[in-house]
């Protein structure tokens, strides 16, 4: 697991104690690991791994759904 998903990976275990490990297929969303109230930290945490701003215009719910999901939107395009 690459630096950035194990923070975000930290981000989201940290803010949920009776989560223990989380698998890259896991529904973030649906399961509430992150909710309305946490989920613009979590946008301000991505932005700054990423070193991108976030458009809110842009956001997509799926690309937040997993951990596989964010990896694959926020992260494998840098390494491309």
């Amino acid at each position: 697991m690459s630096e950035p998903m194990a923070a975000v990976q930290e981000f989201i275990l940290g803010r949920n104690p009776k989560l223990d490990h989380l698998a890259g297929d896991f529904d973030l969303i649906d399961s509430r690991a992150i909710n309305s109230l946490a989920f613009v930290e979590f946008i301000f945490l991505l932005e700054e791994l990423t070193g991108d701003a976030i458009d809110p215009e842009d956001i997509d719910l799926d690309d937040f759904r997993t951990l596989d999901a964010i990896e694959a939107r926020f992260f494998k395009q840098k390494a491309a």
